[in-house]
């Protein structure tokens, strides 16, 4: 008999399922340096193009792509996103009852 692998369904936000402080800012900074990624991907630009764009270095945009978002803002992400033409929306609406705290994240537009 094979030894059986559990498996744990996860909550949707590996951050939050491995404990780490601002789970849902730091998904929501991930989704969109994701959509960063996939619009620079599209537009076929280079790192260097992109640097200038954003006017920061090519490093910094370097280490955006490899997901380490640390010295960037969610404001300073979407920011980047609108000028890759990328419209950035914001919703706020009330939480349901069944939740007493909001939450916050990024929905890609169909």
């Amino acid at each position: 008999m094979k030894d059986r692998i559990k498996v744990e369904e996860g909550s949707g936000n590996v951050f939050a399922d491995i404990g780490l402080p601002d789970a849902e800012e730091r998904l929501a900074k991930a989704e969109l340096a994701l959509r960063i990624a996939d619009a620079i991907r599209a537009r076929g630009l280079t790192q260097t193009r992109v640097a200038a764009l954003f006017g920061i270095d090519q490093p910094k945009v370097s280490r955006l792509l490899r997901g380490r978002l640390a010295g960037f803002s969610t404001e300073r992400l979407m920011r980047f996103l609108t000028l890759l033409g990328r419209d950035v929306e914001i919703v706020v609406r009330r939480a349901p009852r069944s939740r007493a705290k909001g939450r916050m994240r990024v929905v890609r537009a169909a």
